[in-house]
C-alpha cells in the first residue's frame, strides 16, 4: 500500500439507497442525493454501508454505487464503501472496491457465524488478501474485537482504523490505551470513530476516549442540525448540544428504538418528508406507521426550531 496518512475528519455522511416502488436500485435519486450531501459539507461519504442498506445490495448494484458516487463527487471528497458478509464475500467486495477506484472500504462484521479473537484478526487478514486499499475495520455483532485482538489488526498494513458500533465505552478506552501503547507510527495514526446509530448521542462520551470521528445519519435528511451538532461538539459548547440532544436527538432516538431497523427506514422516511426521493427500504426492514411518521415529521420541526434558536443565541 502506498504510504500516506488517511484523513477522515469532518462529519463523515452515508448515504440512503434509493430504490423505486418496485424496489429498484435508482441510481438518478442517488446522484442526486450524492450532491446533496457534498453540498452540504460532508467531509467524506461512505456508500454501500449500513444506512445505505449493504446487506440488500447484490455485487452489481453495489459496484453501480460505487461508479455512480465517485462520477459525482469527482474527486471533491473522499468516496469510501461497504464490504463484509462471509469471508469469501468480503474479499471479492474488497477487491470489487480496489478495482472500482474507491478511497477505501468499511469491513462490515462477519456475516451469521463468531470465532474467538484469533478468528476475528484472520477474517480481516483473508478478506484484505493482497489488496493495498485502506480497511476500516467495523466492531459490533459477530465482529467485536478484545484489545490484544485489536492490536493484531497492526499487522495488516491496510487496516487504518477501526468503526465501534459494539456501545462499550469502557472497551472502546481499552482498545485505544492497547493500540496507542504500541508506541509506532502505524499506532499513532490508526483511526478510531463512533459508529453507534444516531452517534451525537454518544459523541461526547467517546470523544473523552479519544473518539471525535462519528458517522452521521442525521445529515441524510437535516445536514444543517448534524453540522451544527458537529461544530458543537468540535468547539465543547455544551449549551447547544444539550439543546439539540433534548429538542430533537433524543426525541428522535425514542423514536427509533420502537421498531428493529429504523436505524434505517425511520432515516429513509425522515429523508422522504424533506422532498428527497430516495423510496421505501428493501426488507426484512420495514417501514414506520403512519402516526410514527407524523411524529417524526413533528420531531423534525421541532429540531429545527431549536436549531433557529441556537442560532439567535437564545
Amino acid at each position: 500500500m502506498a504510504e500516506r496518512k488517511i484523513e477522515l475528519d469532518g462529519l463523515l455522511a452515508f448515504p440512503l439507497t434509493p430504490f423505486t416502488e418496485g424496489l429498484e436500485l435508482n441510481l438518478d435519486a442517488f446522484a442526486e442525493t450524492v450532491e446533496s450531501h457534498v453540498a452540504a459539507g460532508a467531509g467524506a461519504l461512505f456508500v454501500a454501508c449500513g444506512t445505505g442498506e449493504f446487506s440488500s445490495l447484490s455485487p452489481d448494484e453495489h459496484a453501480a454505487i460505487l461508479r455512480k458516487a465517485r462520477e459525482v463527487v469527482a474527486g471533491r471528497v473522499p468516496v469510501w464503501v461497504g464490504a463484509g458478509g462471509g469471508a469469501a464475500s468480503a474479499r471479492a467486495g474488497i477487491a470489487a472496491a480496489e478495482a472500482g477506484g474507491a478511497d477505501g472500504v468499511l469491513l462490515l462484521p462477519p456475516y451469521l457465524v463468531t470465532g474467538p479473537p484469533s478468528g476475528l484478526v484472520d477474517h480481516v487478514r483473508y478478506a484484505v488478501g493482497d489488496s493495498s486499499i485502506p480497511v476500516i475495520v467495523y466492531h459490533r455483532s459477530t465482529g467485536v474485537f478484545t484489545p490484544d485482538s485489536a492490536v493484531d489488526l497492526l499487522g495488516i498494513p491496510s487496516v487504518v482504523g477501526i468503526k465501534d458500533g459494539f456501545g462499550d465505552v469502557e472497551l472502546m478506552s481499552r482498545i485505544i490505551t492497547t493500540i496507542r501503547s504500541a508506541g509506532t507510527d502505524r499506532a499513532k495514526d490508526f483511526l478510531f470513530f463512533n459508529g453507534l446509530p444516531t452517534a451525537e448521542v454518544s459523541a461526547r462520551a467517546y470523544a473523552a476516549v479519544g473518539v471525535a470521528r462519528y458517522s452521521s445519519a442525521v445529515h441524510c435528511f437535516a445536514p444543517e442540525i448534524a453540522a451544527r451538532f458537529h461544530r458543537a461538539l468540535a468547539e465543547n459548547d455544551d449549551a447547544v448540544m444539550e439543546a439539540l440532544l433534548a429538542g430533537f436527538y433524543l426525541p428522535l432516538v425514542a423514536l427509533r428504538d420502537e421498531g428493529k431497523g429504523f436505524a434505517v427506514s425511520l432515516v429513509k422516511a425522515a429523508a422522504r418528508l424533506r422532498g428527497d426521493k430516495v423510496g421505501t427500504v428493501r426488507p426484512p426492514l420495514v417501514e414506520p406507521t403512519a402516526d410514527q411518521i407524523a411524529r417524526l415529521e413533528k420531531i423534525i420541526d421541532d429540531g429545527f426550531a431549536v436549531l433557529k434558536s441556537v442560532e439567535a443565541g437564545a
